[in-house]
């Protein structure tokens, strides 16, 4: 009882203690692992085949097309979108189709045009958790048409497909548009040099000088 009593005065004194702080919802949801994003399954057909090697790849989440490194072209209704890079490979984005069961992927037709006929490209099947396929070299100079077509499990019919055309520059082009850029920013600096320089010889060379006082 006498080992008790100090517990039971501090108890009267200061009274219980306080209950642990309840977690903030932000905290739990940022202690937790975010779930990762799912993986694109693809296979590439080439012209000609009928099968192809399955591959994956991550989609490119948050991609924005800078003005200066990219150009991107719209489909009509702007359900295609391809980004045409500097580097010259082109990024496709699209958004995900009306909410329905039965999506069991995309199949993305390529086709360029020639001199006198259009040439069709590899054909790409897509499975339905992709929103975005990177085609990694496009000849320069050539106008291509991609369309892409969602599938759907019989018998709901195949909607229309979406389509864009493009042109990528050819590399020499962006060669020099990037050589142009450079010299012109060096031009530039030069002229502000120079301003600078004459304004300074005005100033203090060639101003008429003080009379002086007797």
């Amino acid at each position: 009882m006498p080992r008790l009593l100090p517990a039971l005065l501090a108890l009267l004194c200061f009274g219980p203690p306080p209950p642990p702080a309840p977690r903030a919802p932000l905290a739990e949801a940022a202690a937790q692992p975010e779930p990762d994003e799912p993986w694109c399954p693809y296979k590439v057909r080439p012209e000609g085949s009928a099968s192809g090697r399955l591959c994956f790849r991550r989609p490119a989440l948050g991609f924005q097309c800078a003005a200066r490194s990219c150009r991107a072209h719209r489909s009509p209704g702007g359900a295609l979108v391809a980004n045409v890079l500097r580097n010259g490979s082109v990024l496709l984005q699209w958004a995900p189709p009306r909410p329905g069961n039965g999506l069991r992927g995309f199949a993305l037709n390529c086709s360029w045009d020639g001199t006198y006929t259009r040439f069709p490209c590899d054909g790409v099947e897509l499975g339905a958790a992709c929103r975005d396929y990177l085609l990694p070299e496009a000849h320069g100079g050539v106008r291509y048409r991609l369309c892409l077509q969602p599938r759907y499990a019989p018998p709901r019919p195949a909607p229309p497909a979406h389509c864009v055309e493009f042109r990528v520059e050819p590399a020499a082009m962006r060669d020099i548009v990037v050589a142009m850029t450079a010299v012109g920013g060096s031009i530039c600096v030069m002229l502000v040099f120079i301003c600078l320089l004459v304004a300074y010889i005005t100033e203090n060379l060639m101003s008429p000088a003080a009379p002086r006082r007797a």
